[in-house]
């Protein structure tokens, strides 16, 4: 396995990842929301192409609060200014463009298509259960005392 500083987001990315198009409504969308369990759906483009990301935040923020029915365009609510990962990135680096833009999920995109998405969690994650195999393989591969 590679060394904890140099893996990619290719190997820590959620790779099944539902989406949208600007044909859903917000209805539509925190339904998907519900039945994938997510805070965060990226809004392709007929060609796969990520063009924004909507939140749970973005429903209750500029749809909710802001009177929009159920029935309202995604592209009203959804953020379209958002920033991308690619799958070789490193997760140092992809660590640093999230706090940068203080962003806790990023859509990762190779030749523009959708290929998966990381969040800050998936990093802890991955990184705890790293630590702890190589607590565990090390424990192992020490030789016994007598």
């Amino acid at each position: 396995m590679a060394k904890v500083e140099n893996r990619t987001l290719r190997e820590i990315m959620t790779k099944d990842v539902a989406t949208v198009t600007l044909k859903d409504n917000v209805y539509e969308v925190a339904c998907k929301m519900r039945d994938w369990n997510v805070g965060v759906i990226p809004v392709v483009d007929e060609k796969n192409d990520v063009i924004g990301v909507i939140t749970d935040r973005d429903i209750v923020i500029r749809g909710l609060a802001e009177k929009h029915e159920g029935s309202t365009a995604t592209e009203v609510v959804m953020t379209k200014d958002i920033v991308l990962g690619q799958p070789g990135m490193t997760v140092d680096e992809a660590a640093k463009i999230m706090a940068e833009h203080q962003i806790r999920r990023l859509p990762v995109v190779e030749n523009g298509k959708l290929v998966g998405i990381v969040a800050i969690a998936d990093m802890a994650i991955r990184q705890v259960h790293h630590d702890e195999a190589s607590d565990a393989l090390q424990e192992i591969s020490e030789p016994a005392r007598h």
